[in-house]
């Protein structure tokens, strides 16, 4: 029987585990990638859509619980949250930073994710 942990007893910690273990590249997120709820998670969508990746949008404003969750598992205190392969990379004004300076894209590539297929 697999071992019950703090993190593991939560269903809000076991939901974002799963989440950002099962798929290459998640953001939490205010709202939902088609229609953001938030200039900074507009900002995050539309940075991650200019360099192609496929990635996963999670609505944190479906629960108080999941928006309070993602500051605790991450132990960052804002939304959105970029993570890739299981990594925290960060927010908003992070990913604005290393998409400038051509960071987040080489990031991308060296963790193999590749363009988003059409």
């Amino acid at each position: 029987m697999p071992e019950v942990t703090e993190q593991t007893a939560d269903p809000v910690n076991a939901f974002l585990d799963s989440a950002v273990k099962d798929h290459d590249v998640v953001l939490f997120m205010k709202g939902t990638p088609d229609s953001p709820r938030c200039g900074f998670s507009g900002l995050a969508v539309q940075i991650l859509d200019h360099i192609g990746v496929a990635f996963v949008g999670v609505d944190v404003l479906q629960s108080e619980a999941l928006r309070e969750g993602i500051k605790n598992y991450s132990d960052w205190p804002t939304i959105p949250q970029l993570y890739v392969k299981g990594e925290f990379v960060g927010g908003s004004d992070i990913m604005r930073e290393m998409f400038n300076a051509g960071e987040l894209q080489a990031l991308m590539a060296e963790k193999g994710i590749g363009p988003a297929e059409d």
